[in-house]
């Protein structure tokens, strides 16, 4: 407990120091995601006050009276149902109190203004907890790390148990991967589980329906754990059976931009030339217009987060940082490849912590 009190400690005095560098004295934390990231509390309900002197409050509800003591011991609790609203009454005459502008409805922004006390300024605040998020320590690292090598096990049972075989739906495919999940220790999928098959391989986000698997055609999965408040991220492409030549080369092709991203993976590289580095493979074999979506996001408590490499991202990597690499190609009505690994930036290349071959399967 004394490593994790000390983790989110840190956490919030990186907050608190940004929050100072804004003239900001108070940040009223009401995203459930920054929350945990904060504090460590996991339940349903809850808010956080952290000011720039470095003090902290917390606020949840009675049915986590038990649960908020023995999750966050080193910060005072206050139980109301309205804990946004309890918290932020308390706040300081003259102060500028930030608030969460990403996660807060207009709704929720107006109940806070009615509670708000006289000589309280409310002030929208947006990427902050996010930019501090950006770095994993080495807890994050082992979960995440963790969760991708389960997702990669439950994957793996799946084909040696035959589950990814044509004459069956796939909608029987995603239930038994999830199942084979929750069986290794998810709490839950990290996103719908993508089973796209033939021409619905050429749908990026299909979902999986009732439409039977086939021979001679392309299979992709999309698929992800949550466990321990942590994601896992990867998408593989197989072959039932022997496939035509176009849904070869599409694999082909995908596959040299795949790996081209992950070797551009390194600190200190542009996201924007990630991106690049990708997009380029697939241009130049004359599929850059079917090349639909950006490169890659980063993985943690979500399971899209930032950084984003895209031809519109910002800013470069670094160590500690997590992020996927998932071109895809995708010709409507034909068929359509995604291959994606998430990725840990190391000082020397990359650390791949999906690790399921890239080559192409063939059952």
């Amino acid at each position: 407990m004394a490593l994790a009190d000390t983790r989110f400690e840190d956490r919030r005095r990186k907050l608190s120091t940004k929050l100072a560098e804004r003239r900001i004295d108070d940040m009223l934390v009401t995203h459930l995601t920054h929350v945990r990231y904060l504090s460590g509390f996991t339940g349903s309900n809850g808010a956080l006050l952290v000011s720039k002197d470095r003090s902290a409050k917390i606020a949840t509800d009675g049915r986590y009276t038990t649960q908020i003591g023995e999750e966050v011991p080193d910060i005072p609790a206050t139980i109301e149902r309205r804990v946004a609203a309890a918290l932020l009454e308390t706040a300081k005459d003259g102060h500028r109190v930030g608030y969460e502008a990403d996660y807060l409805s207009v709704a929720e922004l107006e109940k806070l203004r009615e509670v708000c006390p006289e000589g309280v300024t409310l002030v929208p605040v947006s990427g902050v907890i996010e930019d501090i998020r950006l770095i994993k320590d080495n807890v994050e690292l082992t979960r995440l790390t963790e969760a991708a090598q389960l997702a990669t096990e439950a994957l793996e049972q799946l084909i040696e148990a035959g589950e990814l075989r044509a004459g069956r739906t796939e909608r029987d495919v995603a239930a038994d991967l999830e199942y084979r999940m929750r069986k290794l220790g998810a709490e839950r999928v990290s996103f719908d589980t993508i089973v796209a098959s033939g021409p619905n391989s050429a749908k990026p986000h299909h979902q999986a329906g009732d439409r039977v698997l086939s021979n001679g055609e392309l299979v992709t999965i999309d698929y992800g754990m949550h466990r321990l408040g942590f994601n896992s991220d990867m998408t593989r492409t197989f072959a039932l059976g022997q496939v035509g030549a176009l849904e070869r080369e599409l694999y082909e092709v995908t596959l040299a931009a795949q790996l081209a991203g992950v070797r551009a993976a390194t600190p200190g590289t542009s996201l924007v030339d990630v991106d690049k580095a990708c997009r380029d493979i697939i241009e130049d074999a004359g599929y850059g217009e079917y090349f639909v979506h950006s490169t890659g996001h980063g993985v943690g408590l979500d399971v899209h987060e930032a950084p984003s490499a895209a031809r519109t991202g910002t800013g470069t990597l670094a160590e500690g940082v997590t992020l996927t690499i998932e071109p895809g190609i995708y010709l409507p009505g034909k068929a359509g490849v995604r291959i994606e690994d998430t990725l840990i930036i190391t000082a020397a290349a990359p650390r791949v912590i999906t690790e399921f071959p890239t080559d192409l399967t063939v059952l």
